[in-house]
């Protein structure tokens, strides 16, 4: 009886010993991908809506931006479990908000055939309105509703509605972030009315959020800052809150959210809807528009947001981030290149878009080592078998330990 109560004790440490070594997260970000079908490349054999979907489910991406919302792209993704973000162009906004009946086409086209076969999340109206197009800005809001208007009429609760605006374009100052605020008077005119909306249907604010763009655009900022790079001066310090930032990211983020803030709408959820960094620029003066920065950048941020560290102003950080894009576009002098794959659909990078589960790998293994020295201690084993670990496992196992312990 002592040794069975011994041997519970030590299963209880063992239970707490693996919850401290197992990295947590406070928030889990859904990290998907943006597409547009592609021009035809001479030479080449266009890329089907199935491939597509495949290689998707392949990758282990559970989310995708549909930039066009090809219906037969739409239809690919049926059954995948893969969640889509469809988009409504920008020509189409004005023809949407004046006319209802136009709005419930497009989701009778768009949603309606495929729901809930295919997992449709949420329908941007629009993308970058306001530096599309001045004229059709004040068309935005009506647009909006109708579209989800249309959906209640068709009893479809799951899908919200948003529209999409670029950093560049709606916040004129990111630092501090504390201080920032939408760009007037398109922040009064057109953003306020808007969140009003988000909040009341409980959708998210959209952003296409680009630190290269910002990096360019400020020769204060290091490349180390916008890359991620943990730098001893690689980071700004917001003196109005006291929040330091260590990267270029969150201090975007959170200029976001500041601006939000100052029209009372702080909580709303933030979906980063683009984000990258290119691997070939327009001209020779985009210098750091390479492979090396666009790979050091994507797997930075891939790491940072499955930390769960959020930002320093939303710990949960953001809800979605997507980035930009899954197919690169044809290489040729004059466009800037931000695909993941080659138009071949082979990687251009070295890292694996997904962590393939092995977090869970390593917890299940963490959990066996610590089976087995419960049971070698108390005689149910005879041997020390730690062959169901390779070394690389083992190493991981014994550096999450050795980390978490330290912390």
């Amino acid at each position: 009886m002592k040794k069975m109560h011994s041997l519970s004790s030590y299963l209880l440490l063992l239970i707490s010993l693996t919850a401290i070594a197992t990295p947590t997260t406070t928030s889990a970000t859904t990290i998907g991908v943006t597409y547009s079908t592609p021009a035809s490349i001479s030479g080449t054999v266009q890329l089907s809506p199935d491939r597509i979907a495949e290689k998707v489910v392949s990758m282990k991406i559970p989310a995708v931006r549909l930039l066009d919302s090809n219906p037969a792209m739409i239809r690919a993704f049926a059954y995948t479990n893969v969640s889509l973000f469809l988009s409504v162009p920008n020509p189409l906004v004005p023809l949407l908000a004046s006319n209802r009946s136009l709005a419930m086409r497009w989701v009778y086209r768009h949603v309606l055939p495929f729901h809930p076969r295919t997992k449709i999340s949420i329908i941007s109206v629009g993308n970058d309105v306001i530096s599309y197009s001045p004229d059709v800005s004040p068309f935005l809001l009506r647009a909006m509703q109708n579209v989800h208007l249309s959906l209640v009429d068709l009893r479809i609760f799951k899908i919200s509605v948003s529209t999409t605006f670029s950093f560049f374009n709606i916040v004129p100052t990111a630092f501090p972030p504390s201080s920032a605020q939408f760009q007037q008077p398109n922040g009064e005119v057109i953003i306020r009315p808007i969140l009003q909306f988000l909040e009341r249907t409980n959708s998210s604010f959209l952003i296409n959020l680009y630190p290269y763009n910002m990096y360019r655009s400020s020769f204060s900022i290091p490349i180390g800052f916008a890359l991620f790079e943990e730098f001893p001066f690689n980071f700004r310090d917001d003196l109005t809150t006291g929040v330091r930032y260590r990267n270029l990211f969150d201090m975007m983020v959170d200029a976001v959210i500041s601006s939000m803030a100052v029209m009372g709408h702080e909580n709303l959820p933030v979906i980063v809807a683009e984000t990258g960094w290119p691997s070939s620029g327009i001209d020779a003066s985009e210098v750091d528009a390479t492979l090396l920065y666009s790979e050091m950048f994507l797997k930075a941020l891939l790491t940072h947001l499955r930390s769960g560290c959020g930002t320093p102003l939303r710990k949960e950080g953001v809800s979605e981030v997507y980035i930009f894009e899954l197919v690169e576009k044809d290489a040729k002098q004059g466009i800037r290149n931000w695909g993941l794959l080659h138009h071949n659909m082979t990687s251009k990078y070295s890292f694996e878009f997904s962590d393939g589960g092995k977090a869970g790998r390593y917890k299940e293994l963490l959990i066996g080592f610590f089976v087995q020295v419960v049971m070698i201690g108390y005689g149910y084993s005879d041997t020390f078998n730690l062959n169901f670990m390779n070394n690389y496992e083992w190493n991981v196992i014994l550096g999450l330990t050795h980390r978490n312990y330290r912390s």
